[in-house]
């Protein structure tokens, strides 16, 4: 079953259940599903599913720490909530020690020494941590400290 047929099925079962919140983050998970769909002009595959997904994953991640900024803990706490219930349909994150890894084997694999390389060495440790869920933030960051930035 493909996710976007998962999505589907999940939507149906959330609206039997009256359960509010998650049948409001799966309208919107269908709907940037649907809209890509029809962008792309044909079904989509998982992998260009999984890439929506992320997608919404990282714009909740922005609006909950922008509303801790402007005080508004309950808009941030559905936010997070909303990201628990997406994360639900991705791969597995990648752990602080494979990240770590994959950063470590890239800059051997480079041989980069300095910040101007940063490019090289995210795009290396980044394609290490393929099959994953992977915050590039998170890995930016890794890599600056390695790099002595």
């Amino acid at each position: 079953m493909s996710i976007f047929q998962q999505v589907e099925q999940d939507l149906v079962a959330a609206m039997k259940a009256r359960e509010e919140l998650k049948l409001s983050t799966l309208r919107m998970m269908k709907t940037a599903l649907k809209l890509k769909q029809v962008e792309a002009g044909k079904p989509l595959e998982d992998s260009e599913a999984l890439t929506v997904l992320r997608t919404l994953v990282k714009q909740r991640r922005e609006s909950a720490e922008a509303y801790r900024k402007g005080g508004r803990e309950d808009l941030a706490a559905k936010e997070e909530a909303e990201i628990k219930f997406v994360e639900h349909y991705l791969p597995v994150a990648a752990t602080d020690e494979e990240i770590e890894a994959a950063v470590a084997a890239a800059m051997a694999e480079t041989g980069a020494s300095s910040v101007k390389e940063l490019g090289k060495v995210m795009k290396a440790a980044m394609a290490k941590l393929a099959g994953k869920t992977v915050d590039g933030k998170r890995v930016n960051e890794k890599v600056l400290s390695r790099l002595g930035a």
